[in-house]
This record gives C-alpha cells, structure tokens and sequence, in this order.
C-alpha cells in the first residue's frame, strides 16, 4: 500500500538522496512516480508512451540526484526533467519513425476518428517545439504544458525572470506562426 507524502518530506527525502543515502532516494522514486506518469502524459497522450518517459524521467532522477542541490524544489527540477524527458522520447519516436518503410503512418500520429482533439493538439504542440531553439522550447514547455510559474522557471534555469518572460513571449509568437501554418484549411 503507498502511501502519499507531503512537499516537504519529500525535499526532505531529496535531500537526504542528494546526500548519497540509497534508501530515500528508493522511497523517493517511489513518492514520485505517479506524478511523473501525470507529467508525461500532459505531453505524451499514448499511455505507453508516456510510461517510457516516465521511466527514463526516474532514470534521470536516480543518476543525477547528486546533482541536485537544492536551488529550486526538487518538485520544480522534476518538472524540468520530465519534460525534457517527455520530449526527448517523442522526437525518439518521430527518429525511429523514419527508419520504417516509407508511406506507413507514424505510429505517434493520431487517427482523428478515434483521436481526441485534446491528444491531436498535444502532438502538433510536440512537433512545434521542436522546431524552436532549445532555450524557447524549454521555457515555453515548464510554463505553458506543466505551469510553473515565471520565479520558478528563472531559478531552474538559472536567469533572470525578464529573460524567462521574453524567451516565453518568443516561443509563444513562433509556435503560434508554425502551429497556424499546419491547421487545416
């Protein structure tokens, strides 16, 4: 039976992980794997997909805990991994894609008979991301899919919030240009 533990046991668990002790950072992927499965799944609607970047988001979170320390909350710096992770696995997705035969529909692209427009708009945002430069796709990911605030994003990225608020401001003008130019007509 799990049990759910509150934001501060588990900066405290992160705490005590970062520090190099194995039996909270286990009972820390534990406390956070439900969450990190949410985090996926607003960016990755097949389900299996979203378990992938769920397991390589824990992945990162186990090999890179001595990392953390402690400028933003672990739950923010989670956030960060999962959506790189997220998206790092979608564009694995479209790679792998186009390795297969030519004139098969990619795997990741919705049949809009029995799609719903929700997991539709969430790819087309997915591919539009990845067309922007890293540092707007990254900005405009934590704000707008997973709503971290402007102050929580300045401090996992390490600038100032005027530069996050201008790196959203431009992600949000482009993906809007390229999300218009793929609507159908």
């Amino acid at each position: 039976m799990a049990v759910e533990l509150d934001r501060t046991d588990i900066e405290t668990l992160a705490r005590a992980a970062s520090a190099g002790d194995p039996s909270a950072l286990d009972a820390l992927l534990v406390a956070v794997r439900p969450e990190t499965l949410r985090l996926c799944g607003r960016f990755l609607p097949n389900r299996e997909d979203a378990e992938e970047a769920c397991q390589d988001t824990l992945l990162a979170v186990a090999r890179g805990i001595g990392k953390f320390h402690g400028r933003s909350t672990f739950r923010t710096w989670l956030h960060s991994l999962a959506a790189n992770r997220a998206r790092s696995t979608y564009q694995a997705l479209r790679r792998r894609h186009g390795d297969e035969v030519a004139g098969a529909p990619p795997p990741d692209r919705p049949d809009p008979r029995r799609t719903s427009v929700v997991a539709g708009t969430r790819l087309d945002l997915l591919d539009a991301l990845g067309g922007l430069p890293p540092e707007y796709a990254e900005a405009a990911a934590l704000r707008d899919v997973l709503g971290l605030s402007y102050g929580d994003i300045a401090t996992l990225l390490d600038i100032p919030d005027g530069t996050v608020k201008s790196r959203i401001h431009e992600a949000r003008r482009r993906l809007r240009l390229r999300l218009n130019d793929h609507r159908p007509r």
